[in-house]
């Protein structure tokens, strides 16, 4: 699929009201909104825990896009391990049935813990300088 290339929506392939399901029915991750103001693409990925009895981790990587100008990435944030399996895949799939609403709530504990409770949004953030820069300038 092409950038900018919509394909209709597949009902039949899953729940779109979950993080693996919306991937089936729309053919593309699903996109959330920060209390930062941004937009957020989300993945779920895996990693090696380190612990014998549950040996793989799967994790939300929620990769934020730059607000003008090209789409480009601008950085990302990751949740903790939200499910486990004995292979990468098999934790994966387990995190697949995680609800939107939950991966919105891990998104926004993420922005919380690096932001703060202010939830700065980032037009208000500019709109903040811009008052800095004017100050003193009657």
């Amino acid at each position: 699929m092409s950038p900018g290339q919509h394909l209709p929506a597949d009902y039949s392939k899953g729940d779109e009201s979950t993080v693996g399901g919306y991937a089936a029915v729309h053919s593309r991750p699903a996109a959330l909104e920060g209390r930062d103001g941004m937009s957020y693409s989300l993945e779920i990925l895996s990693d090696s825990t380190g612990d014998p009895v549950r040996p793989f981790g799967a994790y939300l990587l929620f990769v934020r896009w730059s607000r003008m100008g090209a789409q480009l990435v601008e950085g990302h944030l990751e949740s903790e391990f939200l499910a486990y399996g004995n292979s990468g895949p098999e934790a994966e799939y387990e995190l697949t049935a995680l609800s939107l609403t939950d991966a919105q709530r891990h998104l926004d504990a993420q922005l919380r813990a690096r932001d703060g409770e202010s939830g700065h949004r980032w037009l208000n953030v500019i709109e903040d300088e811009s008052d800095d820069t004017t100050a003193g300038h009657a």
